[in-house]
């Protein structure tokens, strides 16, 4: 997976699911089963584990990968089990006031991630792994690469948060300037096959990390240091921290800086499709969901106990 450029959170997810798989079955060589026994192993996440459909479907894509590239067996396309229930679940959407009451309990460099997520609707994963390439100032734009479906997009940027990013980046600049000078620092990893293709950007400013980690870490595939980004772990807590600092009753997550982006655009009167293109989402559909949490009540209905009480 490392060789082809796996992301190394889906390395992580399919490696637990794969010996998940293997324990369930008593530690039985994956050789030695099949479609019948991946099929039990999902009834069993579903029936007796009770997980969320989406849930699933990972554990089901890392048996997939496993039997197609590792044991070159690939798995019937017509698996009989049973599948968890999928439930579409509404946004949770912040007020501008919480927003607000959320940021002030932030700090850097949580605060300017949070910041940049609900201010150009990005992702978790698209705010940590953001570069400093990935800045445009003269145009007020981020550049998303490979986000969600292997798609790339450009949001929009505001330019308050510009004297903040200029800070940020001369934090960068300064950790690189002790990283290059460490022996065994292999620079930033790159994606795909660039560092191939470009061999000293892995050390040049601009494909640095804009929120890397305080330390250096061991490269995955061995052989020397990197700076990562920042966990996405730490950047979740600290939101739930602030949220509850805050006094925020809903439940908070980096998620909901996105909805928020897209919902108070809605309210500004902003055309449906032009968040579509913001969000990176492929059918309109998806963008639509925003359009219910807008409407007083559900589907827009008055509760006739409003009648009675005014």
């Amino acid at each position: 997976m490392h060789l082809r450029r796996y992301r190394l959170a889906t390395v992580k997810t399919y490696v637990h699911w794969i010996k998940r798989f293997i324990l369930f079955h008593g530690k039985r060589h994956p050789k030695g089963m099949g479609a019948t026994e991946v099929e039990q192993f999902l009834c069993y996440l579903s029936n007796q584990r009770n997980v969320s459909a989406a849930t699933q479907a990972i554990a089901l894509n890392a048996l997939v990968f496993l039997y197609k590239e590792i044991i070159a067996a690939p798995l019937s396309t017509t698996l009989n089990f049973n599948h968890a229930n999928r439930t579409r679940a509404l946004p949770v959407v912040l007020t501008k006031d919480e927003i607000r009451s959320l940021f002030r309990y932030l700090i850097p460099p949580h605060l300017l991630i949070a910041q940049l997520m609900y201010g150009s609707g990005l992702r978790k994963s698209e705010a940590l792994r953001l570069r400093i390439n990935d800045i445009d100032f003269d145009f007020l734009a981020l550049r998303v690469w490979d986000g969600k479906g292997g798609k790339h997009r450009q949001t929009t940027l505001a330019k308050e948060l510009l004297p903040a990013l200029c800070q940020q980046i001369e934090l960068v600049r300064r950790l690189h300037q002790q990283d290059i000078i460490q022996p065994n620092y292999l620079g930033a990893s790159m994606p795909f096959g660039l560092a191939k293709k470009y061999p000293q950007a892995p050390k040049q400013l601009g494909w640095q990390f804009l929120f890397p980690c305080r330390s250096l870490s061991q490269d995955p595939a061995g052989g020397g240091l990197r700076r990562h980004h920042v966990h996405a772990t730490a950047l979740q807590k600290q939101l739930l921290k602030a949220a509850a600092s805050a006094g925020i009753g809903k439940r908070v997550t980096s998620h909901c800086l996105r909805h928020s982006f897209a919902t108070h655009l809605l309210q500004a009167g902003a055309d449906i499709r032009t968040i579509q293109s913001q969000l990176g989402h492929s059918d309109v559909r998806t963008t639509q969901i925003y359009t219910h949490v807008l409407e007083q009540g559900a589907d827009g209905v008055l509760s006739p106990l409003s009648s009675l009480l005014r």
